[in-house]
């Protein structure tokens, strides 16, 4: 589940979840039993890896940190993982969707 929350400093730069879509977001995804593995947000003018700002603003370690940027392809997307020491890469593998309830084997 994806779930989408505004920029509430509406800034290119800088970022800032929506105090109101951040609890809508929390609050559903309590409700759905789910929990967070991966915060997303974009450096539209660089860098393609966590910026000193967001070390410094991480407000879920546990969580990846997922980085879109633009490149001469296309918008990319890079995952970081919060240590100690700092940001690490972490390696991206897109899985096949799972089959629909209902269908597949026995």
């Amino acid at each position: 589940m994806v779930l989408p929350v505004l920029n509430a400093l509406r800034s290119s730069a800088r970022f800032r979840m929506d105090p109101e879509g951040q609890l809508a977001a929390m609050g559903r995804i309590e409700e759905e039993g789910e929990e967070i593995i991966g915060i997303y947000h974009s450096h539209p003018d660089g860098p393609p890896h966590p910026s000193g700002t967001d070390l410094l603003e991480a407000a879920y370690p546990e969580a990846a940190q997922l980085i879109w940027f633009p490149s001469p392809s296309g918008w990319q997307c890079r995952a970081f993982r919060h240590t100690e020491t700092g940001f690490i890469a972490m390696a991206i593998e897109q899985r096949p969707d799972e089959p629909s309830r209902g269908q597949g084997g026995s």
